[in-house]
């Protein structure tokens, strides 16, 4: 049974104009304000890789007393430490420094990936871009760097990674 006031005209007029206005405001805010992703005549450079930097310690081989002593299932001849070495960045645009930065190995253990993720949005044209990483603390300097003239036209993205097989760091335009 439907209740006379759900078919009242004042009711279903103020319904309508609230749906109205609902859908009025929706309508608004799906194209206004402007969103700009970028300024004009700016470019975008992402740092952004996920690594495992390098075993803090060499691994040891076990002497025969040490391996006596442990359990049948558990001699393994070699040590190894799990812990990985934090990864150290650094980012120079144009011989200016733009980003220096340590990323700590993930996990309780410190045995998992180190992992970097800055946006950096500059003026489009020619820069000279350097990036410098190192991923063993046994190594005082940076052991990987990469050093290129680029030219980024406005609202381009240029994206820097680590590929071991590709000899380390990378551009990705």
């Amino acid at each position: 049974m439907v209740s006379k006031s759900a078919l009242n005209p004042l009711a279903l007029a103020g319904q309508a104009l609230l749906y109205g206005l609902f859908a009025v405001i929706i309508g608004y805010f799906s194209t206004a304000p402007k969103y700009e992703h970028l300024p004009p005549d700016h470019a975008l450079i992402k740092l952004s890789f996920s690594h495992h930097g390098q075993p803090v310690a060499e691994c040891r081989k076990r002497t025969p007393e040490e391996l006596a002593r442990l359990a049948p299932n558990m001699r393994a001849p070699m040590e190894c430490v799990r812990e990985r070495s934090p990864v150290r960045v650094q980012v120079d645009l144009d011989g200016e420094p733009l980003f220096a930065g340590i990323a700590p190995p993930s996990g309780l253990s410190r045995d998992g990936t180190s992992t970097i993720y800055r946006r950096f949005e500059i003026p489009a044209g020619e820069h000279t871009l350097a990036v410098k990483m190192n991923d063993s603390v046994r190594i005082k300097d940076f052991n990987f760097s990469k050093a290129e003239k680029v030219t980024l036209k406005p609202a381009q993205i240029l994206v820097i990674d680590f590929d071991a097989e590709k000899g380390g760091v990378v551009f990705i335009q």
